[in-house]
């Protein structure tokens, strides 16, 4: 067993031991979630500030937004309608989870205080915020926090529905959320706004508000129907998300199939159109081709004329031709064996009416 001396021991704790707080700070400051930090505090419009971030999911991409009516503490009130954002910037984080971006001054649609909102546009959702104010811009209270209800989902969500025959030929695809929400505070909850948006892809919410009418008394639940709806011709892979004071409480995904009737109709019309217009140029080249001299209504009356029956009429037996007399093939007409001009022996006088002949006898 080798021993090491006390001395060789103290010298490398001495050196281990500046890098044993750098080492616990490490989860530490990752179990705090994300953070934003300003290069300044105050700017006005037109300017531009550095947000840098630490402790986000490294490669995911995030939105930056100067928005108003919001605190680091109770974040955006009125959501991403409180933002500016059309002056809003993204920004992907790299290996490590950190990022840097300029990010103009713009005044958002509301009043201060301002703060600037650094939310995920896709994965699991982190947000945190920063507090800026700027210059010139009005400032109003914060509306005051109700702590008397306090609403959650009590039950996953789910979309109840189907398509018909129109959304096979693009209408909008619709369904209906279906959730179990309960109020789990001391003060009554009337007539909840909720807000559901739709998500395609990598593309942040659009977010709908959707009021439900009734009211939910402590320690009561409720079931809770919000229609959703597409535009026309959407089709592939969506997320509808629904958000309650500023918090998303859920999320669903669904799949929407493709109109294959708007790609029928289009087949269908690349087909008829090239017929119909054969047959316009075939009517056009008929009507300027040359015709002969009354062919064309010699043609018409042929097309128009219906054939007439004709039946075998009755011949009479006087106008009936005499047979002909059959003649051979190497004999004429004329030349007929028996006939008087083309005999080929003297006639025979075996006839009893014949004139006898007298004869000379010779000696006998």
């Amino acid at each position: 067993m080798v021993r090491v001396p006390a001395a060789v021991a103290a010298a490398v704790c001495a050196l281990l031991l500046p890098l044993l707080p750098l080492s616990l700070a490490g989860p530490a400051a990752a179990a705090d979630g994300p953070v934003v930090k300003l290069s300044a505090s105050q700017a006005g419009t037109g300017g531009s500030v550095t947000a840098t971030g630490t402790g986000w999911r490294p490669h995911t991409l995030l939105m930056l937004l100067v928005c108003g009516q919001a605190t680091p503490s109770r974040g955006v009130i009125g959501g991403t309608n409180s933002c500016a954002n059309g002056d809003g910037r993204a920004v992907t984080t790299d290996a490590r989870g950190t990022f840097g971006k300029r990010l103009p001054v713009a005044e958002p649609p509301v009043p201060c205080p301002c703060v600037v909102h650094v939310a995920t546009v896709t994965g699991a959702e982190a947000e945190a915020d920063a507090v800026l104010r700027v210059a010139g811009h009005p400032v109003a209270p914060l509306p005051a926090e109700d702590t008397g209800g306090r609403l959650s989902i009590l039950s996953d969500t789910r979309l109840t529905g189907s398509s018909g025959v129109l959304t096979w030929f693009g209408a909008p695809p619709s369904r209906t959320l279906v959730f179990t929400v309960g109020n789990s505070g001391t003060g009554a909850i009337r007539d909840p706004v909720f807000q559901v948006g739709s998500a395609h892809g990598v593309f942040a919410p659009q977010w709908d508000d959707q009021q439900w009418h009734g009211t939910l008394s402590p320690g009561k639940k409720a079931e809770v129907r919000l229609p959703v709806e597409l535009t026309a011709g959407a089709h592939g892979d969506y997320t509808v998300s629904l958000r309650y004071a500023g918090k998303v409480l859920a999320e669903q995904p669904w799949g929407v199939g493709r109109p294959w009737g708007v790609t029928l109709f289009w087949l269908l019309l690349c087909l008829v159109i090239p017929a119909a217009v054969f047959r316009i140029g075939m009517a056009v080249v008929d009507r300027v081709r040359p015709r002969r001299p009354g062919g064309g209504a010699r043609s018409a009356h042929r097309r128009l004329a219906r054939p007439a029956l004709r039946l075998p009429l009755p011949r009479s037996r006087a106008a009936e031709p005499p047979p002909s007399t059959p003649t051979l093939p190497w004999f004429s007409p004329d030349s007929v064996p028996g006939d008087p001009a083309g005999r080929l022996s003297a006639p025979h006088p075996d006839s009893p009416t014949s004139p006898t002949t007298p004869t000379r006898k010779g000696p006998t």
